[in-house]
């Protein structure tokens, strides 16, 4: 079968409609919120910016401010946060060979969640918090694959299984901390950012989380055919000529690099990971050379789209995590329902 054939019906199409898409929704994210901006003002000093000619009329000192320091940090830290879980939980899907692997599958959101525990818990500076979450997601998945290379025979199950268990461990730890936090200060601000949230995020932390993510999610990308012969299974890998172990550990290693970061300064959110894999593959097909790809461009704008929700849903912003979940789950039985039809 020719890569042509194998490709999915109307696939540039279908590109060229999401990007259009992510367009919009990022120009609408800038013009969307309690301050509502005009969007035609927006586009004419961008272009003329782009131009390299002098806007005719600058935008207000207001406007700027609030673009530059509030709405623009938000819109990128979202699309590089969903592009990281969707990467990530797609990559496991892979590698792992199973439909219902996350980011979450080794620990890293838990170890980064009991990170951020630890730094709000002793009063560490946002930069110490956002470190201490980082490497708390490293340190699970790293003792999850210490543990799980002690069973080599069970080889990938083995893996899974230590993950589950080192996920439950940091997730008691983190109980643990929100028992003897100070209830009116310190376990607020833990339960809150567990629940995911973009509010607080500036440029600083989109310079932070930039570089491991696109590290991590642009390593993935630049070798997805791997991902193409791992999905196949250990023994078919190992006739095909592909050295197991070190390109496993490569994607895990990505994937946490990706995952600790977005968690790191996002908070933990769920189903991204899990949602958005599936529905690519429903409409670019199981090829990790196109899937990929456009799982990160669909996990940014899933991200984005929930965090514009979150923003004017209610008089209070709602928690990324909770949202995630509303929209995610109604989401994941559609998928099942269209996979059960046979949609193609």
């Amino acid at each position: 079968m020719t890569d042509r054939e194998y490709a999915p019906r109307h696939y540039k199409e279908k590109v060229l409609l999401f990007f259009a898409g992510a367009i919009f929704l990022i120009g609408y994210s800038c013009v969307l919120g309690r301050y509502p901006l005009r969007m035609g003002e927006i586009l004419s000093f961008l272009l003329s910016l782009l131009s390299g000619g002098t806007p005719e009329v600058p935008l207000p000192e207001i406007t700027r401010t609030l673009l530059y320091n509030i709405r623009f940090p938000r819109i990128v830290a979202a699309l590089l946060a969903g592009a990281a879980l969707a990467t990530s939980g797609v990559a496991f899907q892979g590698v792992f060979q199973n439909p219902l692997a996350s980011p979450s599958l080794l620990g890293a959101s838990a170890g980064a969640g009991f990170g951020a525990a630890l730094g709000l818990y002793f009063s560490f500076s946002i930069v110490g918090i956002e470190t201490s979450a980082f490497l708390g997601g490293l340190g699970a998945v790293g003792l999850t694959c210490l543990i799980g290379g002690r069973f080599k025979k069970s080889g990938s199950l083995g893996l899974i299984l230590s993950g589950i268990m080192i996920t439950s461990l940091f997730s008691a730890a983190i109980s643990l901390f929100k028992f003897f936090a100070d209830p009116s200060d310190t376990l607020p601000s833990i339960v809150f950012w567990l629940m995911g949230s973009l509010s607080g995020v500036d440029m600083a932390d989109v310079r932070w989380m930039s570089l491991p993510i696109v590290a991590g999610v642009g390593t993935l990308i630049l070798f997805r055919w791997h991902l193409n012969v791992l999905s196949l299974g250990e023994e078919e890998a190992q006739v095909l000529g592909l050295s197991v172990k070190p390109w496993r550990f490569l994607v895990i290693l990505c994937a946490t690099l990706a995952t600790a970061s977005s968690v790191a300064v996002a908070g933990m959110i769920g189903w991204i990971g899990l949602v958005v894999p599936h529905f690519t593959r429903l409409l670019f097909g199981a090829d990790f050379r196109r899937t990929l790809p456009m799982t990160a461009l669909l996990g940014g704008m899933f991200l984005l789209g929930v965090d514009d929700l979150a923003r004017v849903a209610a008089a209070v912003e709602i928690p990324l995590g909770v949202l995630t979940a509303l929209v995610g789950i109604p989401c994941f039985l559609l998928l099942m329902y269209a996979q059960e039809r046979g949609a193609p």
